[in-house]
């Protein structure tokens, strides 16, 4: 069983911890694990690309389009722009999407409008198997922001969408953040899973 997982956001974001920890988790499973970033002009503000690629046999780090079971995306905008990798067809992929938009540099610097509703309408239209989260509030509930990859995380581990079961996830969170953050990571990643607890599979 070979597994794709996208996550895209921008910088400041955490995807890369959020790819790392997947990545770690599949390890300790026993799969083989290839890991690419694409990191964008800034570190905050440009757009991050991870791809994660795990199961039996795993030859190139980068998702062929159309081949990803799972994109995580931290921003409706980067989710958009990366829809290509989403594996089409009878066993479509997931879309697991932050509500939130954060305006990319590249809008900022051409001062265009950027509306986040827009974006999530094109994917509802787009996308069979949609999970919209809102990681703001989680942030809010959790005690920072900064939980938002940890949240995204607990959300694709509720539904076992990449084979890492939240306890397996779980544990690799412990591992990786450090101790003096990990009481709010576990929490956001606690309240990730409960925001799609149920959704999964309708």
């Amino acid at each position: 069983m070979n597994k794709n997982c996208l996550l895209c956001g921008v910088g400041g974001q955490g995807v890369v911890l959020a790819s790392k920890i997947i990545a770690y988790a599949a390890m300790e499973k026993g799969w083989f694990v290839r890991t690419s970033e694409t990191i964008g002009m800034a570190q905050r503000g440009g757009s991050v690309v991870s791809h994660v690629r795990m199961g039996d046999e795993i030859y190139s780090p980068m998702i062929p389009q159309g081949s990803a079971e799972v994109l995580l995306s931290f921003e409706p905008a980067e989710a958009v722009r990366n829809l290509p990798y989403l594996k089409r067809g009878k066993e479509e992929g997931i879309v697991i999407v932050n509500r939130k938009a954060l305006k990319p540099v590249t809008a900022s610097l051409g001062g265009k409008e950027y509306n986040g509703e827009e974006m999530l309408d094109f994917l509802r239209k787009k996308v069979k198997r949609l999970y919209v989260v809102d990681g703001e509030a989680i942030c809010n509930k959790a005690g920072s922001s900064k939980t938002l990859n940890i949240a995204l995380l607990g959300a694709a581990a509720a539904g076992n969408v990449l084979g890492i079961s939240m306890e397996e996830m779980e544990r690799e969170i412990k591992r990786r953040v450090k101790p003096e953050y990990q009481e709010m990571n576990l929490k956001a990643f606690a309240l990730g899973t409960q925001a799609v607890c149920g959704t999964f599979g309708q």
